[in-house]
């Protein structure tokens, strides 16, 4: 970010403390990074409580900390006060990005979010140079995140948004101010949170809130909701821009996998590309080159201790029930003289469908090609219960020895292996980890 004095920090954030005459060029919610230049932003989490480290960040080297209240024993000039320090701290990112000059696109959707930011940045890239939100820095901790670290040489940011209520996108785009605003798809995720689907999409669309004037809204013409988007879209004053199954870009395109995520995702892409006013044919080559992410989809070939060669399709960063359909999907489009083994982990936040959903992965499974299936969590048991009488299952109460019993009793030559499950409700993403640490790479 550019530098800020004191001065101009306090009257960003609504400050009236008095404070030392220094200079931020940073913010860090974490006093270990705290160092020269930075400000340090105390937040109170479920488990810590930022103002706890205040005095440590300091030590640390920080300039200013942000707080709610003035702490004792730190000196006084060199802590920003004020009502909300998430607020202040959303309200320092929001003037960040005001003083960008390029072209921001704003995302959101259920499922790929991170992968379609990832998948836009490369593709932008042949374009000039591109900032991208961090990892999943999509929240109201994130945004102000990536917002304040933005690059303000770039020619383009890409800035990804998460929600699990109403009102969430609400806040973050009106700090974001996309120039083109993305939905990827609408899915029954956090449902328990809302009292219909229909509930879910609405709270999607208040991305376009947040659109600069002259701004572009690029949906899924093929997602749940489709209409009920394009509709928010245009009430916002957004021209808007589909992409889909009718309306997609009719050039060739080479991708590295066919799925049907695949083919969605570079279809956003490209429609983002031309939203920008961009020729998406340059994009279009270099999509070729794009690869599935760690957590994501990503393929890894990992040698077995007995002998042979396993392939495993690592998607276990998040799982909601339409994505483990795509992923399904995949699994049974691939070829393997081995067998097909699927490792799925509960599916969280589906409230009362939570039975009705596990039991329609069941059915999916029952008519897919999987010769194995492991369920992990006690949710799994009515997705097991409806398998195939040939279909070989196993389940785990949890995550703990499931790494050891895949290498030691079930791994054979040629088998593929696809984990997908709830990242921190079921955790399968550790049984991923325990095969990458524990298996070498063929």
């Amino acid at each position: 970010m550019e530098k800020l004095s004191s001065e101009k920090l306090a009257a960003v954030i609504g400050s009236a403390s008095k404070l030392a005459d220094t200079e931020i060029d940073r913010v860090t919610t974490d006093s270990r990074q705290a160092g020269r230049g930075a400000l340090f932003v105390a937040i109170r989490g479920d488990k810590a409580d930022g103002h706890d480290f205040v005095a440590q960040a300091l030590q640390n080297g920080a300039e200013l900390a942000l707080v709610n209240r003035l702490l004792p024993g730190v000196p006084a000039d060199r802590q920003a006060v004020v009502a909300d320090t998430l607020a202040a701290f959303g309200k320092l990112g929001a003037y960040n990005r005001s003083r960008f000059g390029g072209k921001v696109v704003g995302l959101t959707g259920s499922a790929g979010k991170t992968t379609t930011k990832e998948e836009i940045r490369f593709a932008l890239s042949r374009y000039g140079k591109v900032y991208a939100t961090g990892g999943n820095h999509n929240n109201h901790i994130g945004v102000p995140i990536s917002l304040c670290e933005m690059d303000m040489n770039a020619d383009y940011a890409v800035i990804e948004m998460g929600m699990s209520a109403k009102g969430e996108i609400s806040y973050l785009t009106s700090l974001v101010k996309p120039d083109v605003a993305l939905i990827t798809n609408v899915y029954p995720m956090h449902i328990e949170f809302f009292d219909s689907f229909e509930g879910i999409a609405e709270a999607k669309a208040e991305i376009f809130e947040g659109l600069a004037a002259g701004g572009r809204a690029v949906i899924n013409e093929d997602t749940n909701f489709a209409d009920l988007l394009e509709r928010r879209a245009r009430e916002h004053g957004a021209e808007v821009c589909v992409f889909g199954r009718r309306h997609h870009w009719q050039g060739k395109l080479d991708l590295p996998d066919a799925s049907e995520a695949w083919l969605y995702n570079a279809w956003a892409t490209l429609a983002v590309v031309e939203a920008l006013g961009l020729n998406p044919a340059t994009a279009a080559d270099a999509l070729k080159d794009f690869g599935a992410l760690p957590g994501r989809g990503k393929s890894y070939r990992l040698k077995l201790p007995s002998g042979g060669v396993v392939t495993l399709i690592d998607d276990s960063y998040s799982g909601q029930p339409e994505a483990v359909k795509l992923a399904l999907d995949r699994l049974d489009r691939a070829k393997t003289s081995g067998r097909k083994i699927v490792l799925l982990g509960k599916m969280a936040e589906l409230g009362q469908t939570t039975q009705a959903r596990h039991e329609e992965i069941g059915r999916r499974l029952a008519a897919g090609s999987a010769d194995i299936v492991i369920g992990v969590c006690p949710e799994m048991k009515a997705a097991l219960a409806l398998l195939r009488d040939d279909q070989e299952r196993h389940y785990f109460e949890n995550k703990d020895g499931v790494a050891e019993f895949l290498i030691n009793n079930l791994l054979q030559n040629n088998d593929i292996l696809l984990i997908k499950g709830a990242r921190y409700s079921s955790r399968v993403f550790e049984v991923a980890e325990a095969l990458l640490k524990g298996l070498k790479e063929a």
